[in-house]
């Protein structure tokens, strides 16, 4: 009896035409490598005692925002002007809209990889007249056929499908990242602008008042009831606030211009009334779950995955690359000597040619593609792992943020108020010869101080809130 002995390569050909699989290593997502949970302690909570004493005496209150579920940046910027703003940006900006080039851009390549997977049928005709030796003579041809097909036994072409697929999806989760960065950047900028318009206005009624002092103390000066240090020292703080006006009116104009490059267009006229840049209802609650979530919620994570398991597709499509490669031609049609017998019997004309060609010496070129597709799978392990170890960071540190801001803006609310009443008793006291100009001019400093502070405090809590909405990606949906 004659028995088969069949080596390890025709065991694979067989179960690779059977099962119509491919080379593909067994993909499995690589562990997190972060903890089950963010970080916990005073650092991330806030005073709820302090915060309790200072609301009394404050003229707001701040509201810790509790633990909540994604929600969709309509919804999370409640300022109808902001989400105005956000809409034009989104409908405008060239950066926004390269990257949605580019996805549109890798989906047509990924039809055409796939596209290899099914034979191309063409169809074409000719007719050939010539003359040779006194005889005229002609050939007309009609073929329909395919050329060089490759029959995807190992799974080659269906590695290179998956591995644009899921470059493309890649392409599209980085769109998704382009879109969030947008909407961050846009509600940040804008936020600034409020910001220094009320530093802006804090300063102009500061030159006002020093205008006043200024020319009280002058009048006093020359009716001899003052000293001319007085005056000196009036004049001096005049001018450091005229100073800063000219800075903040810089400042102001230079926000309204980094907001319109970021919209992409002019800022309308017809804007919705704008809320306050304090105002604690300027935003909804978003909460940060558990960092599992940032797996699928941050764009930037799945754009990592999604190329991971490209360089996994591709190891299969270099593993293909050591079995043989098959391809076929075939033609059929007819051909004749005049135009009028060409669909006659008799002219029929086919063609079958399949064609095998099996790596044989390559001078290690096929197992060196391997090792490099191996090596990059290895490299975007490395890069998904080093997204999420980021991610984890960026989320902690917003965390932090959130909750310190609230005693850092609830202390800064009792260092104005503060200062407003030394300010109202050294302004009295001095008008009543009891205390010096010196420290009525010291009180008109620290209330100026106290109001700077609490609005560069709050703008970075206001801020914090959005970079947190950012780095949760939440609540991220089409359109």
């Amino acid at each position: 009896m004659m028995r088969l002995k069949l080596g390890a390569g025709a065991v694979a050909f067989a179960l690779a035409v059977l099962a119509g699989c491919t080379l593909d290593p067994h993909y499995e997502r690589p562990a997190a490598p972060v903890a089950v949970a963010y970080p916990q302690g005073d650092a991330y909570e806030s005073t709820s005692t302090a915060a309790a004493t200072v609301a009394k005496s404050a003229s707001a209150t701040v509201v810790v925002p509790p633990l909540a579920v994604d929600t969709a940046w309509r919804s999370f910027f409640r300022d109808e002007r902001l989400q105005r703003l956000i809409e034009i940006a989104l409908a405008n900006n060239r950066d926004l809209r390269v990257a949605a080039l580019n996805v549109a851009e890798y989906e047509a390549q990924y039809r055409i990889t796939r596209a290899a997977l099914a034979p191309s049928i063409s169809a074409s005709g000719s007719l050939t007249r010539e003359r040779t030796q006194g005889v005229t003579s002609s050939v007309s041809d009609l073929n329909v056929g395919t050329t060089s097909w490759e029959i995807d036994f190992f799974g080659r072409l269906r590695s290179l499908k998956r591995q644009a697929l899921e470059n493309y999806l890649a392409t599209d989760a980085s769109r998704q990242s382009t879109q969030i960065s947008l909407i961050a950047t846009v509600a940040t900028d804008y936020l600034t602008l409020l910001s220094d318009e009320r530093l802006l206005q804090l300063t102009e009624d500061t030159v006002k008042a020093d205008q006043s002092t200024y020319d009280v103390t002058k009048r006093v000066q020359e009716l001899g009831n003052s000293s001319l240090l007085d005056v000196q020292q009036a004049e001096n703080s005049l001018a450091s606030a005229k100073a800063s006006l000219a800075s903040y009116r810089r400042a102001v104009a230079q926000d309204r211009n980094n907001l319109i490059a970021i919209l992409g267009a002019p800022i309308p006229d017809d804007l919705p009334p704008a809320r306050s840049f304090d105002d604690e209802s300027m935003f909804a609650d978003i909460g940060a779950g558990v960092p599992s979530l940032l797996l699928t919620r941050r764009p930037d994570i799945v754009q990592a995955e999604h190329a991971l398991k490209a360089a996994n597709a591709n190891i299969g499509a270099a593993r293909a690359a050591f079995f043989p490669k098959i391809e076929l031609t075939a033609t059929a049609g007819t051909s004749s000597s005049t135009l009028s017998s060409l669909f006659k019997a008799g002219t029929g004309a086919w063609a079958f040619a399949p064609s095998v060609s099996v790596p044989i010496f390559d001078y290690g070129s096929n197992k060196a593609s391997l090792d490099v597709a191996k090596i990059e799978k290895q490299i975007e392990v490395a890069d998904y792992e080093s997204t999420i170890q980021t991610a984890f960071k960026e989320v902690s540190n917003a965390l932090t943020a959130r909750a310190t801001y609230v005693d850092q803006v609830l202390a800064d609310r009792e260092y104005v108020a503060s200062s407003q009443r030394y300010y109202t008793l050294a302004e009295a006291r001095y008008k009543a010869g009891t205390d010096s100009f010196l420290t009525f001019l010291d009180a008109q400093r620290t209330l100026y101080t106290a109001q700077q502070q609490l609005a560069t405090d709050t703008l970075s809590r206001q801020a914090n809130l959005v970079t947190l909405y950012k780095v949760l990606s939440g609540g991220w949906e089409q359109g």
